[in-house]
């Protein structure tokens, strides 16, 4: 399966190109901003394109033409805006989705955010964040393709420890992005997750018998 990974030089990003590069079962394109990332990463033997989630549809379809499936774990950042969390985190999805229908792309895995599908469960720290992923969610749900929605916890620098709780509601919790990244590639292996949508926190199982169990 080749998998396009949207978001490629973030922190879940590159944690999972490398996971992906690494697995027999996947090759993987990676979806990244700049020329300087792409060189980065074809150094790396890592095959790269150059495109915008603020650019055209087209020019996101371009860059995932002859792939079987799209992660998107993109993001605006911590240190941006509303406006580009807008632009970004919802129109960006959005137009990735649009995309990945024009290619008859039928899988695709979202990187969301936990309990983004209730509203009185948002952060109202960092609302603009949760309106953004609500609604590039329902997008999806509401589109053709076999969608599988990972909503992680708060977000963990470090290790992965390999074991993570999944259910369609959690309490608020932490995971580290290397456990987030090992759950997609799971995701992607596992057809009973087609459109599924899950919250993610650390948790006692392992990520094989989590998503075995859900």
């Amino acid at each position: 399966m080749k998998v396009l990974v949207v978001g490629a030089n973030g922190k879940i990003g590159r944690i999972l190109v490398n996971k992906l590069q690494n697995d027999n079962d996947f090759q993987v394109r990676a979806m990244v901003r700049s020329v300087e990332q792409a060189n980065e990463l074809n150094e790396r033997g890592v095959e790269a394109v150059v495109a915008d989630l603020e650019g055209s549809v087209e020019q996101i379809s371009k860059a995932m033409k002859g792939c079987d499936a799209v992660i998107f774990t993109a993001g605006s950042g911590s240190k941006t805006g509303p406006d580009k969390t807008l632009t970004v985190d919802l129109d960006g999805a959005v137009k990735t989705i649009e995309a990945a229908e024009a290619n008859s792309i039928k899988r695709f895995v979202m990187v969301s955010a936990l309990q983004a599908n209730n509203r009185e469960n948002w952060n109202m720290k960092i609302k603009p964040y949760y309106v953004a992923k609500h609604y590039a969610d329902r997008i999806l749900m509401n589109s053709d393709l076999q969608y599988t929605i990972v909503k992680p916890g708060g977000l963990l620098d470090g290790p992965g420890t390999g074991k993570i709780q999944v259910a369609e509601k959690l309490e608020r919790g932490t995971i580290p992005r290397e456990d987030v990244a090992s759950t997609i590639i799971e995701v992607l292996r596992e057809p009973k997750m087609i459109r599924q949508s899950f919250d993610l926190v650390s948790g006692d199982l392992t990520i094989k018998e989590a998503i075995a169990d859900f």
